[in-house]
């Protein structure tokens, strides 16, 4: 009976970077508590500080044999070290552009910092989850920390707003996604991944036991969608970006997706595989509608935030693609896809945050008019970081949508690839429209850029790095592969 509850210490290495962050948020929210107004700084310094130790940890546990622990609920391999280093890499640059955001418009909170971080733990639950649990447990400290994020600017017009849509609906997707993980529990017997995916293959299963399996399975792909925000379950998508302060926008368009595709790839790859079949065609479904409906409604929009929304809704169906097809090569398309988006989304809110000052939020695609004229820097990394996402070569915008491309077509599904490159065609009209504005409008006012220095330096970094990994793209390609 006692050898039930002994506890093998010495397999804790394995979620090191996870017991690190946990004891860094314990004691950046404890400091912060006792920071007069004019020491707040320590907080951002020290969140960063964090940050970098995690993700150094987590790098050096690239290359270690997989390891599953606490009693099957937690797995590390290499998917989760690498994702593990990129979000906490990612984290820390939207973290310098989110710094000139808050101080602008006087949000610098301790809170702020401490709940990123409490998002990171939940992202990093997420990745390494490997019971129904877990990834659940990994899912709600996010979405809470996501919540009270968005909420954060009690003080602006429909940040309030924002929070409860994404709470209402969120708590919906939630529940949808626990009803589909009991039902799974239910007829397998176990909240285990590889239990449940031993159960999946199995071919003698019962036709009442298939249709069970099927339900769940139908619950769960509702629940991972709306994390992506893919059609029909976006509705939150546009309306959050747009009320969210652009900081937080940021955040929430980027880091989460390469969690919400971790929690994807555990779930129905590892644990579900067996019945592609059955989820690939709903995938199918919900990647053609995002795809066509992202690119066209973009289209009508005047708000950058909410262009950049449903762009965002398009690229996920992008995304979606790649596990259509059911082949490795396929999986590693789409978690390449994933880590490219991040990088131009996070330039895109980066620009909008440049030019963010006092009083003013640049979140009109109009703001941008005359750029080029009074910061042609500036102006030209905008005009990179659009055209990747247009999918114009040389950029990493265009090798992302071609290896998924290239994927769906080997796969036997050219009429979808036609499409995709269809709409993929009209998306380009309005990125365009950002350009126009920079290089051939006028500005009604003078465009004054009062960013601080390490902000303009990692944002042209980043804006380089989408024409220099575009450059280069073999590498990271076989990265992405090589996770799975």
């Amino acid at each position: 009976m006692n050898n039930m509850y002994t506890f093998d210490t010495s397999t804790l290495w394995a979620a090191l970077p996870e017991i690190f962050l946990l004891s860094a948020i314990v004691v950046v929210l404890l400091l912060d508590l006792f920071l007069t107004k004019p020491f707040k700084q320590v907080t951002y310094y020290l969140t960063q500080l964090s940050l970098l130790i995690t993700a150094i940890l987590a790098f050096n546990l690239i290359g270690e044999p997989k390891t599953i622990i606490f009693s099957g609920s937690f797995v590390l391999d290499n998917m989760a070290s690498i994702f593990k280093v990129f979000m906490a890499g990612s984290t820390m640059v939207a973290l310098v552009y989110t710094r000139h955001y808050l101080t602008e418009h006087k949000l610098f909170r301790g809170e702020y910092f401490v709940l990123v971080l409490l998002s990171m733990l939940g992202m990093m639950v997420m990745v390494s989850g490997y019971s129904l649990l877990t990834l659940y447990l990994g899912l709600e400290i996010l979405s809470l920390s996501l919540y009270t994020l968005i909420a954060i600017a009690r003080e602006r017009a429909g940040a309030i707003e924002a929070a409860l849509k994404y709470f209402v609906l969120g708590a919906i997707a939630s529940g949808l996604l626990l009803y589909g993980m009991s039902m799974i529990y239910g007829i397998s017997g176990s909240i285990n991944i590889t239990d449940i995916a031993t159960f999946a293959d199995n071919s003698t299963l019962a036709s009442r036991e298939m249709l069970i399996l099927n339900f769940g399975l139908v619950f769960l792909v509702i629940g991972i969608a709306f994390k992506l925000g893919a059609v029909p379950f976006h509705m939150w998508v546009p309306d959050v970006y747009q009320g969210a302060p652009t900081s937080v926008t940021m955040f929430l368009s980027t880091v989460p997706k390469i969690a919400a595709v971790a929690m994807l790839v555990r779930i129905l790859v590892d644990g579900m595989g067996a019945m592609h079949d059955y989820w690939s065609d709903l995938f199918m479904v919900m990647a053609l509608l995002s795809i066509a409906l992202g690119s066209v409604v973009a289209l009508m929009q005047t708000n950058i935030k909410r262009m950049l929304a449903y762009s965002t809704i398009s690229h996920i169906g992008f995304i979606l693609l790649g596990f259509v097809t059911g082949v490795v090569e396929g999986y590693g398309a789409a978690v390449f896809y994933v880590l490219v988006y991040i990088l131009m989304s996070m330039a895109a809110f980066g620009m909008i945050i440049l030019l963010n000052k006092q009083g003013f939020e640049a979140d009109k695609i109009s703001d941008f008019k005359g750029l080029s004229k009074h910061s042609p820097w500036f102006a030209l990394m905008m005009l990179a970081i659009m055209l990747s996402m247009a999918g114009v070569p040389p950029f990493i915008g265009f090798y992302a949508k071609l290896f998924i491309l290239q994927q769906v077509i080997s796969a036997g599904f050219i009429t979808i690839a036609v499409i995709a490159v269809v709409f993929a065609v009209i998306s380009s009209y309005y990125y365009l429209q950002v350009v126009k504005s920079m290089y051939f409008e006028d500005s009604d006012n003078e465009i004054t850029i009062t960013a601080p220095m390490d902000m303009k330096l990692i944002l042209s970094i980043n804006a380089v790095l989408i024409l220099v990994v575009g450059l280069f793209p073999d590498f990271w390609m076989k990265l992405s592969i090589s996770i799975f």
